[in-house]
């Protein structure tokens, strides 16, 4: 398996190269040369299999090479070792055909953990046998941060540096990142959004001898092995429910668009999904990308929802990729334009491809709580707001009854506890292994949104 970037001047690489790689030297994202199917056989037969046989099964395609069938059955076992679900992501419902996919029994409580507990696992194998050392950057909206940061803490061939927007996630976000001592991880508040910070580490790895200098490599969703993690549970969740017997549909909270490329990944590889329906909170470029064809930054208006609250999401370039016949000039002339203009509008065929395979919908900050109200009521379920931005959508484009409707499940409502008790006057409590969280002190250096400051301390100086 080789992977080729969305923008057609980088070298083609393997698996293993891909994942340390992270970020295209052409400034583009690596996506497979070709796409892997299973048939309706192989998928039939992933029913009632533990969680990691479906990884091993559903990956197997897009590693290659790069690990043995032993090297890697291990590396999944120790990735979901420590997850408080013995199905990993389970389902539960919320309606006579209505789901949830809860994506947030890992070590941070959010979806993030099942990709990065993974490539925590991966690094660690290929570093150990190379020998080499690696700097791991990432922006992170809220959740990626804290995930990493648990995946990574401790190796000793790794140092992790973590931007985030300061004073734009939750006190148990902030505080996730914070906290842990281990001398190898550093998180770093940035003056600025969230797209200010995915920024700088572009800029980062566009900068090709800091690159190497340093050893630089990335674990945010532009990473495709965080994607390829996470299409895996499209699959358990299918299964579940009929699939490939039946069509499923999916709702998923999105602001990178990873998690929801994911879906897209699942179904080029033969999965019968439906519908996948992008639902965004009020900074809705994606939404208002699929009504009028236009994808135009208009600013980031902070949110009960901080993890979506993005302008730029990277993860739609792989989209691109595929929308525009894999024509890498014509997505770097896209993203040329969204880079410099702010913006770009998609070709009439374009949007014609996206909107045979999405749906979109908006949630206002009202709605968010209402629906937060309303499943308690309904269910007895605590949504997180991200969830519930999902469940209004999903609800919203319902369409055919007999189709069952999966929403992502992204967060513990624990993770947003001032949102949620403000929606329903419940505070949602932390889970027991968590309860010293407040407790701890924490680590953490303010710093400008300047790149020439954020490589002095990436590049020499150490987070004290």
């Amino acid at each position: 398996m080789k992977y080729i970037s969305t923008r057609g001047g980088a070298p083609t690489l393997g698996f293993e190269e891909t994942m340390l790689t992270g970020l295209a030297r052409d400034g583009g994202l690596y996506v497979p040369e070709t796409w892997p199917t299973l048939t309706e056989e192989e998928i039939t037969a992933l029913a009632g299999l533990p969680y990691e046989e479906v990884a091993f099964r559903v990956m197997r395609p897009f590693v290659g090479e790069a690990f043995t069938d032993e090297e890697f059955r291990a590396i999944l076992t120790r990735a979901y070792a420590g997850f408080g679900h013995v199905a990993r992501c389970p389902l539960s419902q919320i309606g006579p055909n209505d789901w949830l996919l809860e994506l947030f029994h890992g070590p941070t409580l959010a979806f993030k953990d099942v990709a990065m507990q993974l490539i925590g696992q991966l690094f660690e194998a290929s570093l150990k046998r190379s020998g080499k050392r690696v700097t791991i950057v990432g922006a992170t909206s809220g959740d990626t941060g804290s995930a990493a940061i648990e995946a990574f803490r401790g190796l000793d061939a790794v140092e992790v540096f973590i931007l985030f927007p300061h004073g734009r996630v939750s006190d148990v976000q902030r505080r996730q990142m914070t906290t842990p001592d281990d001398a190898n991880v550093h998180a770093l508040a940035i003056d600025g959004d969230f797209d200010d910070a995915q920024a700088r580490v572009k800029d980062m790895f566009n900068d090709h001898a800091f690159r190497d200098g340093v050893g630089l490599a990335g674990v945010n969703s532009i990473n495709w092995a965080r994607v390829l993690a996470q299409a895996v549970y499209y699959f358990t969740a299918a299964v579940s429910l009929g699939a490939p017997h039946r069509k499923v549909s999916f709702t998923v909270p999105t602001g990178n668009f990873g998690d929801i490329f994911a879906g897209y990944v699942a179904k080029k590889m033969g999965l019968p999904i439906d519908r996948l329906v992008i639902a965004t909170n009020q900074n809705d470029i994606l939404h208002r990308t699929l009504d009028s064809g236009a994808h135009v930054k208009e600013g980031v208006t902070p949110s009960i929802s901080p993890s979506m609250d993005i302008q730029v999401s990277s993860n739609f370039e792989r989209l691109l990729f595929e929308l525009y016949d894999r024509e890498g000039a014509a997505v770097a002339q896209l993203m040329g334009e969204l880079s410099g203009a702010g913006g770009f509008t998609l070709s009439q065929g374009a949007l014609q491809r996206l909107r045979a395979e999405f749906d979109s919908a908006r949630a206002s900050e009202e709605e968010t709580s209402e629906t937060i109200r309303t499943v308690l009521a309904e269910t007895g379920q605590v949504l997180c707001p991200h969830t519930a931005v999902a469940v209004k959508a999903a609800r919203e484009k319902r369409g055919d009854a007999s189709v069952p409707m999966v929403v992502l499940a992204t967060a513990h409502a624990a993770k947003f506890p001032d949102a949620v008790e403000s929606a329903c006057g419940i505070r949602p409590p932390l889970p027991a292994r968590m309860s010293n969280l407040f407790d701890l002190p924490e680590r953490v250096t303010r710093v400008e949104n300047d790149l020439g400051a954020i490589q002095s301390i990436v590049g020499g100086e150490r987070v004290a």
